[in-house]
């Protein structure tokens, strides 16, 4: 089978691929802004709540750097990486992205950077350098390591890496087709891929 016939059930129109990222990017902001409104709205701060035991617990804490609170004392840096992302995908959004695959790893982790870069553009103690809202604990899943709390952008954006590297690893590439089928078309244009 031609890559030629292969090819529409796996890719899509520019505007498709766009519209694709957009709605998940959208749907994961609002559920993420949503659950921290919750969480603020009723938590009290550093006080655990057991929803399943030790198993899941909710911690409403203020996050000021990054992951396990490193980096306090530059919070804007990782403000302006959190922009640089968001912006590279948008970019790649209109530019290159044709892969259904992509469409969706790509709008996921763009809902979850949007989401931890709205604290940091709105919350106290200011922009640039608001503290994201974080209250999720699950102290079994560090296996020994200082647990983190953490919110649903940070679920989206740790699963969609993993989801981008999965993508890396596979050789999909942004136009939907793969690495070994273009090696193989650039070296016999004749043959069947």
């Amino acid at each position: 089978m031609s890559s030629r016939t292969s090819a529409p059930r796996t890719t899509l129109h520019a505007a498709a691929a766009g519209t694709t990222i957009a709605i998940l990017a959208v749907l994961v902001l609002a559920a993420d802004q949503f659950t921290k409104f919750l969480a603020l709205e009723h938590l009290s701060e550093r006080r655990a709540v057991p929803v399943l035991g030790e198993f899941f617990q909710l911690y409403l804490t203020f996050n000021p750097g990054a992951a396990f609170s490193l980096g306090e004392e530059v919070t804007w840096i990782f403000t302006l990486i959190l922009m640089a992302a968001a912006i590279t995908i948008v970019v790649l959004a209109v530019t290159r992205i044709r892969s259904r695959a992509w469409a969706v790893v790509l709008g996921l982790l763009l809902g979850g950077i949007l989401g931890n870069l709205t604290d940091r553009l709105l919350r106290e103690p200011g922009f640039l350098v608001g503290h994201v809202v974080d209250f999720i604990h699950t102290p079994w899943l560090w296996l020994g390591f200082p647990s983190a709390i953490y919110n649903i952008a940070d679920i989206f954006i740790v699963t969609m890496m993993i989801g981008v590297a999965l993508l890396v690893l596979v050789g999909l590439r942004f136009d939907g087709t793969k690495e070994k089928d273009a090696e193989t078309a650039a070296a016999d244009p004749d043959a069947d891929v």
